[in-house]
């Protein structure tokens, strides 16, 4: 799986770091998502995803293989 972020797209919303909070968080400046996992387990996939779609800006992208 490849986890990727857009930094100057994220409006700072937080939904990815409520949803995955192991994988996401934000920083302190503007509120802006983090990376937090670059090779989250298996067990992640899941919330990654839903970060993903609940992004409002589409700041998330993943793609590639569950495993």
């Amino acid at each position: 799986m490849e986890i990727r972020i857009d930094r100057e797209r994220c409006l700072g919303a937080g939904m990815c770091a409520l949803t995955a909070p192991e994988v996401f968080d934000q920083d302190t400046e503007g509120g802006r998502v983090l990376l937090l996992d670059t090779d989250p387990p298996a067990a992640r996939v899941l919330a990654i995803r839903r970060a993903a779609y609940a992004c409002p800006s589409g700041a998330i992208t993943v793609t590639g293989s569950d495993a």
